[in-house]
């Protein structure tokens, strides 16, 4: 279950980080060339291309990353699995003073560790010395699919929004729905991660109004 639930948590990760990156991406590609003036079909092929060229690339990402992760975690087995072989000792006292560093008293921790090695000693001393447990891997492919699949439908908002509105609202209303997109993944994130909800919406939205700001801006000045 433990191993389910992790692998869920990573699917989630990559699905909101990549729908907030659509989000983020296309809207400053279309508030950049609407800035310049440029007709809808423009702005629609612009949109259209950053969208291909995001979804590929945050796939790639998540695949890459996620596996640079997995070879990380192998390496701490097998460095693991060596100490274990030439200093059991060691690992013993450091697992032990792990425990006691918690308030577990001496004694107990000792029984603790005893008991928690002879059950499965190369996961239980990877675990407590660096931090993961090897039994909950993720699914580079999972997460990689799970961008793509979420860069893309993050990116239809800011890109319908710049094309369907009418020419005098399109502005703005593309940038209160940018916004309140933005304060959706970002609260998301932030549950995903038990972060501070208000100061990840408020991060999230305030880096989103500053990119198209900054795009429309340069738009402007080259068109």
């Amino acid at each position: 279950m433990g191993k389910n639930l992790a692998e869920r948590i990573n699917l989630m990760r990559a699905s909101v980080m990549g729908a907030n990156d659509g989000i983020l991406s296309v809207a400053g590609i279309v508030i950049g060339v609407a800035g310049a003036g440029t007709s809808n079909a423009a702005i629609l092929l612009a949109g259209l291309s950053g969208m291909l060229a995001g979804t590929v690339s945050m796939a790639m990402g998540e695949y890459v990353s996620v596996n640079s992760q997995r070879d990380s975690e192998r390496n701490a087995l097998i460095k693991e699995s060596a100490a274990l072989d030439n200093d059991y000792a060691g690992e013993f006292a450091y697992i032990q003073q792990q425990y006691e560093a918690t308030g577990i008293p001496a004694a107990l921790a000792a029984q603790a560790t005893r008991e928690m090695l002879a059950h499965d000693a190369i996961n239980v001393a990877t675990r407590e010395r660096y931090g993961f447990d090897p039994h909950e891997q993720t699914s580079a492919i999972g997460a990689a699919i799970a961008s793509m699949i979420a860069f893309p439908t993050g990116s239809i908002l800011p890109l319908v929004a710049i094309t369907l509105f009418p020419a005098r609202i399109k502005l703005l209303a593309t940038v209160i729905a940018v916004a309140c997109a933005l304060a959706i993944t970002g609260y998301s994130a932030a549950a995903l991660g038990n972060a501070n909800r208000r100061r990840a919406v408020g991060r999230n939205v305030v880096s989103g109004l500053l990119t198209m700001a900054v795009t429309y801006l340069i738009g402007t000045l080259v068109a």
